[in-house]
C-alpha cells in the first residue's frame, strides 16, 4: 500500500485519537482511555513512518475495542472498499446497517456507502435496486440519483441516464445539461449507425437543446447534413462547433474542408482559417491554410508561409510539411537525408499521445468522449504543443 492509501488512513487517525481523548474524557475511564490512546499513537507512529498496512491493523483494533462507534466503522468499510476489499466492505457495512441502536439518518448514510461497495463489485443489479429504494427518501435523492446515473452509464442505458439526470436537475437543481447532451448524442449515434438519419438528427438536435455549446452535437449534425449533400448547414454546425472550443479544430477540419471545396467557397474558407490561427493553440489551421497557399500561388510560397509562422509557434507537424514541401523529388544521397529526417520526425509523432483527458491525464491514441479512465465526459481533447496537434 503506497502513499495515496497512507493520506486516506491519516483521517482515520485523526479521528479515532479525537474521539479516544473525547470519549477518555467524558467516561472518565482512565484504563480504556489509555488503552485507546496508546493504540492510536502507536498507529499513527505507524502512519509516520510510512508503515500503512501496520498501521491499518492497528486502526482495526481501535474498531474493535471501540466498536459501537458509527464513524470509525463506516471510514473503515470505505478504506476496504478504496483497497479493492470488497467482500469486506460489504459485510462491514450490512452489519451496521443491521444495527438495531442506529438513528434513521446513520442508516441511510449506510445503505449509500453499501450500493457503492455494490457497484465496485460489479453488482450493478443490486446497486440499481438499492438506490432506487433510496429515491423515495427526499433527503437522499440527490445522492441516490447521483449513483443511479453512473449504473446506467455503465450498463449504456442512455434513456434512463436521461431521465435520472433530468430528475437531478429538479431535485437538487445541479447543471446536468451538458450530461443530458452527452447521453443523447450517444442514442444519436447508435441511430446513425443503424442508419436511422431522421432519428440521428432529432436527438442531436435534443443535445443542443439539452447544451447549446455541446461540441459533439454540432460535429454530428454537420456530418449528418454532409452526408446529405446539405453543405451550407454543414458549414454552420462545423464552425459553430470551432467557434464554441478551436481545441477540436483538427477534428473539425476534416469534415469542413470538403464542404467549402464541394460549395466552391475559397474566400469563406480563407477567412475562416484565417480567423482559426488566431485562436487555434495547435498547428491544424496553419497546416490547412498553407495547403490553400500551395494551391494558389505555389510550392516555395507555402513553405515560406509555413516557415513564418513556425518561428512563432514551433511544431513537429508543421516542420514535417515543410521537409515535404521543399523536398519532394530528391535523388541520391541527398534523398537518403531527407527520407533519414522523415522518418525521425514520423517517430517523434508516434512516440507523443494524440489526446490527453484535461481531468486525469490518461492519453489514448483516438478521440473518446467520455474519458475512459475517470469517466468524465468532454474531457480528453486533441494534444498540442511541439509534437502535438
Amino acid at each position: 500500500m503506497g502513499h495515496e492509501a497512507l493520506w486516506l488512513l491519516l483521517p482515520i487517525a485523526a479521528w479515532s485519537g479525537w474521539l479516544a481523548g473525547r470519549r477518555g474524557g467524558e467516561r472518565r475511564s482512565g484504563e480504556r482511555f489509555s488503552r485507546l490512546s496508546q493504540t492510536y499513537f502507536s498507529g499513527l507512529n505507524y502512519l509516520l513512518n510510512e508503515q500503512p498496512d501496520k498501521a491499518l491493523e492497528v486502526f482495526l483494533k481501535i474498531a474493535e475495542l471501540d466498536s459501537e462507534t458509527f464513524e470509525t466503522q463506516l471510514a473503515l468499510g470505505n478504506l476496504f472498499r478504496r483497497r479493492g476489499e470488497t467482500d469486506r466492505a460489504i459485510r462491514l457495512h450490512q452489519d451496521l446497517y443491521s444495527r438495531p441502536k442506529l438513528s434513521a439518518e446513520q442508516r441511510m448514510i449506510a445503505l449509500l456507502e453499501l450500493g457503492e461497495d455494490y457497484m465496485r463489485a460489479g453488482l450493478l443489479d443490486r446497486a440499481e435496486a438499492l438506490y432506487t429504494d433510496l429515491l423515495v427518501i427526499d433527503r437522499h435523492a440527490s445522492a441516490a440519483l447521483r449513483h443511479l446515473i453512473s449504473i446506467y452509464q455503465q450498463e449504456r442505458d442512455w434513456n434512463r441516464a436521461i431521465e435520472m439526470a433530468e430528475r437531478l436537475r429538479t431535485a437538487s437543481g445541479d447543471t446536468t445539461g451538458s450530461l443530458i447532451a452527452q447521453f443523447h448524442c450517444e442514442l444519436a449515434e447508435q441511430a446513425r449507425a443503424r442508419g436511422d438519419t431522421d432519428e440521428a438528427r432529432r436527438l442531436a438536435q435534443q443535445a443542443l437543446a439539452a447544451d447549446p455549446r455541446c461540441v459533439r452535437a454540432h460535429l454530428l449534425l454537420g456530418r449528418l447534413a454532409c452526408a446529405a449533400g446539405s453543405h451550407e448547414p454543414a458549414i454552420r454546425h462545423f464552425e459553430k462547433a470551432a467557434e464554441i472550443d478551436p481545441d477540436f479544430l483538427s477534428e473539425i477540419l476534416s469534415d469542413l474542408l470538403p464542404s467549402y471545396e464541394a460549395l466552391v467557397r475559397p474566400e469563406r474558407a480563407r477567412a475562416f482559417l484565417d480567423l482559426m490561427m488566431q485562436r487555434d493553440r495547435g498547428v491544424a489551421a496553419l497546416l490547412a491554410r498553407s495547403a490553400m497557399v500551395e494551391g494558389e500561388q505555389g510550392r516555395s510560397e507555402a513553405v515560406g508561409f509555413l516557415a513564418e509562422h513556425l518561428h512563432q509557434r514551433p511544431s513537429v507537424r508543421g516542420v514535417l510539411k515543410v521537409v515535404d514541401l521543399s523536398f519532394p523529388d530528391e535523388s541520391g544521397e541527398r534523398a537518403e537525408a531527407i527520407v533519414l529526417i522523415r522518418e525521425l520526425l514520423h517517430r517523434l509523432l508516434e512516440r507523443k499521445p494524440g489526446y490527453r483527458c484535461n481531468r486525469c491525464g490518461f492519453s489514448p491514441r483516438a478521440l473518446h468522449w467520455q474519458c475512459p479512465s475517470c469517466k468524465s465526459w468532454g474531457s480528453i481533447k486533441p494534444v498540442h504543443g511541439v509534437a502535438g496537434e
